[in-house]
């Protein structure tokens, strides 16, 4: 006769650690600058107090590496802030904001960020507009209302000569990567390990 079948679920081997993810995700910041430390303080501080979702966010955007604290420029604010929804908000950017010398007009802006290049702030107060600090946005709306959370794009530069993930389409992580030589020609990276008939080919 068959065996009677089993009704035990099947359980999480908590030997090899689980299915949890997020074993590398930062819970303070690895740099030594006092003044960002003081900043994680009085965030976590409003995040675990007042359990506002915007504050969370901030303190971990805080923790980040420079890398994924990426710039963001005055045009690109002013991009995001210039419809209905952005009227009388605050825009809040955790990283720097950058000039912009191909936008002509900069209206009148309240931008909140941990850094601003020299240009960035001139442009912004001379639109009439305002530079805020977190300690000082976190005593004008300690819970975030009218701020708008905004970040710079991630996609640099370096990213183009990094290797794919291989899938069945694209079998090879390094195909159509770009090259770390000064042009993309006959006599560039084509010899052992970039042919087929010689050696092999990635």
């Amino acid at each position: 006769s068959p065996h009677p079948r089993s009704s035990s679920t099947m359980g999480i081997d908590l030997v090899a650690g689980g299915r949890r993810v997020g074993h590398k995700t930062r819970t303070a910041p690895v740099s030594d600058n006092v003044y960002l430390k003081l900043l994680v303080k009085l965030y976590s501080f409003l995040a675990r107090r007042t359990e506002s979702k915007f504050c969370k966010t901030i303190c971990k955007r805080l923790y980040m590496s420079k890398v994924n604290k990426p710039p963001i420029s005055v045009s690109k604010v002013a991009r995001y802030m210039q419809p209905q929804e952005g009227k009388g908000k605050t825009a809040v950017i955790v990283g720097t904001v950058t000039d912009d010398i191909r936008l002509t007009e900069l209206p009148a802006l309240r931008v909140c960020a941990l850094r601003f290049t020299e240009g960035a702030r001139a442009r912004i107060v001379k639109a009439g507009g305002e530079c805020l600090t977190f300690d000082q946005l976190a005593l004008e709306s300690p819970k975030g209302t009218n701020c708008v959370l905004l970040r710079g794009s991630m996609n640099r530069e370096a990213l183009k000569h990094f290797g794919h993930r291989c899938t069945v389409k694209n079998l090879h992580t390094h195909d159509h990567v770009k090259p770390y030589v000064r042009s993309k020609g006959r006599k560039f990276e084509k010899a052992r390990g970039r042919r087929r008939s010689t050696g092999f080919k990635v």
